[in-house]
């Protein structure tokens, strides 16, 4: 099962063969995503990345929504 994970671009990388990657901060983590499928986004835009894609790009309340929703979910997985 994949998991889409909020995140905000903190740079976008642009390869000699002109596809675009972004590294993301996520609430855990840093990562690079493939902006295959989000050639629009930009720096410093939250996305949703699934599968190291980004698939679309979110509102800061929907990205707070998402957060608090993993941070609910996990918390109910390490609950007694």
């Amino acid at each position: 099962m994949c998991l889409a994970v909020p995140g905000r671009i903190a740079r976008v990388v642009v390869a000699t063969d002109g596809s675009r990657s972004a590294e993301v901060v996520f609430p855990t983590a840093r990562r690079t995503v493939s902006l295959l499928f989000l050639p629009e986004a930009r720096e410093g835009d939250l996305i949703l990345a699934q599968a190291g894609y980004a698939m679309r790009r979110l509102s800061t309340e929907e990205a707070a929504d998402a957060i608090a929703a993993l941070t609910a979910s996990v918390a109910a997985e390490v609950a007694p």
